[in-house]
């Protein structure tokens, strides 16, 4: 059923707004020159609903709840002015839309580009994020991941603590701004992923209580009472999201809905609320002749959430591999902190690129359980991988991006495997060319003692990874403007110093590497072998399609290292190593140790430089 203030055209407008507890439900108009209240109609499942005229788009409203306090709409589609003002409506088919010819690109030729609109550029907005468009499609994005949108408290958050699940942040520009990023999106060849939060609603301006049990005490989330997906008055809940993911799709050409932390969705019922809404979202886009994915964000290694939803599974169609991270992250760092005490050898890197989780049943040392179970049957696009991403980063006392803790060979090493890596590779911002800034934990709420409480539970989710000092205050808007990226460093000249050289480079680099993906990505498991050497920390991924072969040597160790390993037969030439000179912000760099072609022998060792990435090729 389908809820909210919708706009039917010629100044009438419906309120369907859920509230089965209450007694009366109006809703107040504040018209031109003076308000008015629409008393509405309870049905049968506790839906309130009626039919004013003479409003139009803009007007603002709020429900008059049991004849005595006034509340924005939870459905609210727009808050211009924040989260305690009222409501206002929107008039969706107003937009001019220019995308008619979009095809969303199937889900295995995308490479994702994670962003937060508000540090993306100086003014953290949807039209200031538009003309920088071209530069992530020169660089070989096919798809931008938004970092949620939905209404926060204040000018600045990192979007989990939405409070109005359908209406657009009014400091990024609201929703005609959000429309115009994602048809200037299609304009340019780029996919549009949306970030949605559905385990739990942000603390401050959060009414949706005082209209019906949107929580479950049944349960507990790291931000309190869960939400109520199999409770009583369940249904309502499990409409509001169903719902709010097919607003999404249509009212904004959304191609992809990322889902926080669905580990976090707690649900007993026959049928799942992640399964209903696979299913709602599919039959919607068949109907559509639309394509649309639902990628989930989870650390439990559970396949069945990818499987179809004929075998038993959810029926999602990505989700993020964080086993993936963990493994280069402890192989680089040589962090073994928290959860990192898990990784830290070759060994899971290998067994991640077979079977798209490092940890498929084994015993977990750092939850002292046996985590996961086998992927091995799953295809490969199904599973994202990254090097970092806004919880990697910004769950670190100082907001450490990866180019702030290893060096710059290690970097190249890095982005060699994220990008030719057999899965979805996502790339967050400023990453391809190192961006010095941190990307800091912030939010904006208006209450002291909330700033401070957010501040005390950040520091105890810190320590909790083993982490150690005092976080830069969440509510200091300094916290916020040192996360801003510095993106004209990317673009430097030649005649830079070599400090300042690595950005362009980087960059180019990262470009390379995306092009290259393009000509020696395998399609199946069967064309995948992972060998490797455990004690120099080497590993072989080789790629044999049906057209080419290819080998990619890798070393994680700092120094110098010999592949000993058989080489597979065939006459290779080398196509791409880390360690050459061109690739050097230092011109008296020396050459590469590899050799240009090389051929089977056992008898041969391949030197490798220390954290080298070389690829080698040959076809049929």
């Amino acid at each position: 059923m389908r809820i909210g203030a919708t706009y039917l055209g010629d100044d009438r407008c419906e309120f369907t707004v859920w509230a089965p507890a209450c007694s009366t439900v109006a809703v107040k108009i504040l018209g031109e020159s003076e308000a008015h209240l629409l008393s509405l109609q309870r049905n049968a499942q506790g839906y309130w609903q009626g039919t004013a005229t003479q409003v139009e788009p803009g007007t603002r409203y709020g429900y008059l709840l049991n004849d005595d306090k006034i509340y924005p709409d939870p459905v609210s589609h727009w808050q211009p002015d924040g989260v305690h003002g009222l409501s206002a409506i929107v008039d969706h088919g107003a937009f001019a839309w220019t995308d008619e010819a979009w095809q969303n690109p199937p889900l295995e030729d995308y490479l994702i580009y994670e962003l937060h609109v508000g540090t993306f550029t100086p003014e953290g907005t949807f039209d200031a994020l538009i003309p920088r468009l071209p530069r992530l499609v020169d660089l070989g994005v096919r798809a931008i991941e938004l970092m949620p949108v939905a209404q926060f408290s204040g000018q600045h958050n990192w979007g989990y603590d939405g409070v109005y699940l359908y209406a657009v942040q009014n400091s990024y520009g609201g929703p005609d701004g959000l429309k115009r990023l994602v048809d200037a999106c299609h304009q340019h060849g780029l996919a549009v992923i949306l970030d949605v939060v559905y385990n739990h609603l942000g603390p401050e301006g959060n009414y949706a209580t005082q209209f019906a049990p949107y929580f479950t005490g049944k349960y507990h989330t790291p931000w309190g009472k869960a939400m109520n997906y199999d409770d009583r008055f369940s249904g309502g809940v499990r409409n509001f999201v169903l719902q709010n993911a097919l607003y999404w799709i249509r009212e904004y050409h959304i191609d992809a809905l990322r889902l926080d932390a669905i580990q976090t969705i707690y649900d007993c019922s026959a049928r799942s609320i992640l399964e209903e809404l696979s299913e709602t979202v599919d039959h919607w886009a068949r109907h559509n002749n639309r394509r649309v994915y639902l990628i989930a964000e989870t650390d439990n290694n559970d396949a069945r959430i990818l499987r179809p939803r004929s075998s038993g599974g959810l029926g999602l169609n990505a989700q993020w591999s964080d086993d993936f991270h963990h493994s280069i992250h402890a192989l680089l760092t040589g962090e073994t902190h928290g959860y990192f005490q898990d990784f830290g050898d070759i060994k899971c890197l290998a067994q991640c690129l077979e079977n798209g989780f490092s940890y498929t049943g084994q015993f977990s040392t750092f939850r002292q359980c046996h985590r996961g179970n086998s992927a091995s049957d799953r295809p490969l696009h199904q599973f994202v991988v990254c090097l970092q991403n806004h919880d990697q980063v910004g769950n670190r006392i100082k907001g450490d991006r990866l180019n702030h803790l290893i060096r710059f060979e290690a970097q190249k090493l890095a982005a060699v495997i994220l990008i030719l890596s057999p899965y979805l590779p996502l790339l967050f911002m400023g990453q391809e060319y190192g961006d010095p800034s941190p990307f800091l934990y912030f939010v904006d709420h208006s209450d002291p003692q909330l700033l401070n409480a957010v501040h005390q539970g950040r520091k105890r989710e810190l320590a909790t990874l083993h982490l150690k000092g005092e976080p830069p205050f969440v509510g200091d808007r300094e916290t916020f403007e040192q996360s801003k990226l510095q993106w004209d460093l990317q673009f430097l000249g030649t005649e830079s110093s070599p400090e300042k050289r690595v950005f362009p480079l980087l960059r180019n680099f990262y470009r390379h590497l995306i092009h290259l993906r393009s000509t020696i990505r395998p399609k199946n498991r069967q064309e995948i072998t992972v060998e490797f050497q455990e004690s120099e920390q080497l590993l072989l991924l080789h790629y044999h399609t049906p057209q080419q072969h290819s080998l990619i040597f890798l070393n994680f160790h700092p120094q110098p290292q010999h592949w000993t390993g058989p080489i597979p037969p065939g006459a290779w030439q080398k196509i791409l190593d880390s360690a050459d000179r061109q690739w050097s912000p230092d011109s008296h760099s020396p050459d590469p140790l590899a050799p240009a072609t090389i051929q089977s022998s056992p008898g041969v060792p391949l030197p490798l430089q220390g954290h080298n990435a070389i690829v080698y090729w040959h076809r049929e």
